[in-house]
């Protein structure tokens, strides 16, 4: 007799849903879940195991539970004013949300999001027993302040989520859109800034609004710019009281003393790390340029990958680049694929196998 997920006891609003699932599969040119795929240089990866090193001499200890060197570096890196108190730091962006979820959601209280929008921020909701509300964007997948205000007056939520630039679109998000919906709610605003390294330099992000708005949190993530998406870690900056709330639902030493060490050595060579994402910037603009002159239609995008439209069956294109080697995302969004900016090697492979498929449809 077989036995499955749906014969435990789980709980109801966990049934029939599937998680996270972006493909994983060993192909010359991954271009599907946004990494930064340019190898850390060798000498900041040097500093990163020796730093390594040093604290598995230490590891029969745990580790500084409050990881004051690394809130340090991270404020240190961010600016604005920030100090050690006004950041917090976890295992992947995504922890960082599970706690703010853990601490000011849960049963009887409600997230509003604007999808299309970063996957996981729904799943992490249901999976803190928050209640999903989905908002509406305006066109272009822009959220004007009217509609954030008008959305936030008709659910009345508890939290109200943004991604900008938004994760799939790379849609940038108006300061205006941000301030309007704090006034418009009496509950915490959440802005996932992941892609935040990527935007124009002269643009200002959501780091500027936080003084006097106790209740604005803004997350950042070591994942793309840094390309430490294998290292997992994740943060945000807000006022120390949040700090202070996600201190009673994380779990003891929730930052390993080897995740530490590795991202204070990388965040000490920041300038370094962070020559690698104007190359990503000249990738994702070729791409843009050379898929317009195949005719497909990217949007206007402040990430580090490019949502495409005009594409008339993308299962099939996506699985033509797969059986090629190269795999983009396909996001269910009709007639559209994406693809992460990589070097300019697995660009042009890209661009390569993506010209040959539109010429022999």
């Amino acid at each position: 007799m077989s036995f499955s997920l749906d014969d435990l006891p789980i709980r109801d609003d966990l049934r029939r849903l599937t998680p996270y699932g972006a493909p994983q599969k060993k192909v010359p040119v991954a271009l599907n879940v946004n990494e930064n795929t340019h190898p850390i240089p060798e000498d900041v990866a040097r500093d990163i195991v020796e730093s390594v090193a040093r604290a598995v001499l230490d590891v029969n200890r745990y580790p500084d539970r409050e990881f004051t060197t690394l809130r340090d570096s991270l404020a240190a890196y961010l600016g604005h004013d920030l100090t050690r108190d006004n950041i917090w730091a976890a295992n992947g962006s995504n922890e960082v949300i599970q706690q703010l979820l853990q601490a000011f959601g849960g049963p009887g209280r409600s997230v509003l999001g604007f999808p299309p929008t970063y996957s996981m921020h729904s799943i992490i909701a249901t999976g803190t027993g928050s209640r999903w509300v989905e908002g509406r964007r305006d066109e272009g997948f822009r959220i004007s302040p009217e509609t954030a205000v008008s959305e936030i007056e008709r659910t009345r939520p508890d939290i109200v989520f943004f991604c900008g630039p938004n994760n799939p679109t790379g849609t940038p998000l108006d300061l205006a859109t941000i301030e309007a919906a704090y006034d418009a709610t009496d509950g915490i605003v959440f802005v996932d800034e992941a892609y935040a390294e990527f935007m124009p330099a002269d643009q200002p992000t959501a780091l500027t609004l936080l003084a006097g708005r106790e209740r604005l949190v803004v997350s950042r993530t070591m994942s793309k710019a840094f390309a430490f998406a294998g290292a997992r870690v994740g943060y945000l900056a807000a006022h120390p009281a949040v700090a202070d709330a996600l201190r009673l639902v994380r779990l003891p030493y929730h930052l390993s003393s080897l995740t530490q060490a590795a991202a204070v050595a990388a965040l000490s060579h920041a300038s370094e790390m962070l020559a690698m994402v104007d190359d990503i910037k000249a990738q994702r603009d070729r791409i843009v340029h050379e898929l317009t002159e195949l005719g497909y239609e990217p949007w206007p995008t402040w990430s580090n990958f490019v949502l495409f439209g005009g594409v008339d069956d993308p299962t099939d294109v996506f699985e033509r680049l797969l059986e090629r080697g190269v795999i983009v995302r396909n996001l269910g969004i009709p007639n559209h694929l994406r693809v992460s900016a990589g070097t300019e090697a697995e660009t042009t492979a890209f661009l390569e196998v993506l010209r040959d498929i539109r010429l022999s449809s």
